[in-house]
């Protein structure tokens, strides 16, 4: 049996074909998010992007991602935490009985407020096969970065941390936007510098305005500014962690976020390995053989 495994997001999707045993035979990737599908119309892009992938007899394919949002193909109500990959399983959605699923997302609840994920909770699970570790803390740097505790197998419970929304907010429109350069590439001693000035007890609010008088001063480049503006925010979600008792952190996600948070950890004494697409695409196979019969 092939399948084909699709990671739907907002502006964008992923897919990949993989044989029975998990092994990636294609891939491919197309700027279609959820965004771009008229109402009604996810049934044809599919068809568009995969009608070839799904045509051999008996291929299925798994779905993650915001096309289980409301504003997806189809709801796929939230997995309370804690949950490991049968509770995932049990609340897979049918669009297409045999033939087409929807994947779940997690949801946690702390202080009295919940927090949600779609399509990181299979990240999570493809990582647990690939690295084998049952126990831990795993990171998911992006617009929304998700910090997950796993026990036994299961996810206990995450965090979301709106960082890469408040850096493209202050980056584009507050008044650092004025002395930053956001396309620069990463300058890893200024990024440092902010990292470690996050620590300092003064808090994010007060930190961020140095971003705009270290330029008054003629201290930093724009490009260097940039850096230090995001080690200030990464800054600011270590100090939120216990990281001395979290062990080896796994980083989940593109080579420009999880380099960042690598650097971040490593300042911070705290060692980490990383994992990108893979952890997808092994995480919807974890999920396709539990179902499978």
């Amino acid at each position: 049996m092939q399948w084909v495994a699709v990671d739907w997001g907002t502006s964008s999707l992923r897919g990949a074909l993989l044989d029975a045993d998990g092994k990636v035979l294609e891939e491919q990737s197309h700027a279609r998010g959820i965004l771009s599908v008229p109402a009604g119309g996810f049934g044809a892009a599919f068809d568009e992007l995969f009608g070839a992938w799904m045509a051999p007899a008996g291929t299925r394919c798994l779905i993650s991602g915001m096309a289980g949002s409301k504003q997806g193909w189809v709801e796929a109500p939230y997995c309370a935490c804690p949950a490991g990959l049968a509770d995932i399983a049990a609340k897979v959605i049918e669009i297409e009985p045999g033939r087409i699923a929807i994947v779940p997302g997690l949801s946690d609840e702390h202080d009295g407020v919940p927090d949600v994920m779609r399509g990181e909770e299979v990240q999570i699970f493809g990582a647990i096969a690939l690295t084998g570790l049952r126990d831990g803390l795993f990171v998911l740097p992006g617009t929304h970065n998700k910090w997950v505790r796993v026990a036994e197998g299961r996810v206990a419970g995450f965090r979301t941390f709106m960082t890469g929304e408040f850096y493209a907010l202050l980056g584009t429109h507050s008044i650092l936007a004025r002395t930053l350069d956001t396309t620069a590439p990463l300058d890893e001693a200024a990024f440092l510098q902010g990292v470690m000035q996050s620590g300092n007890n003064e808090g994010l609010l007060h930190n961020a305005f140095g971003a705009r008088t270290l330029a008054l001063f003629g201290r930093m480049s724009a490009g260097d500014l940039a850096s230090y503006l995001s080690g200030l925010l990464i800054g600011e979600e270590l100090r939120t962690q216990s990281l001395r008792a979290a062990g080896e952190v796994v980083l989940i996600g593109s080579p420009a976020l999880t380099q960042r948070y690598a650097l971040a950890l490593h300042a911070s004494g705290v060692t980490s390995r990383t994992l990108g697409a893979e952890a997808t695409w092994a995480g919807l196979h974890a999920v396709a053989t539990t179902l499978a019969p």
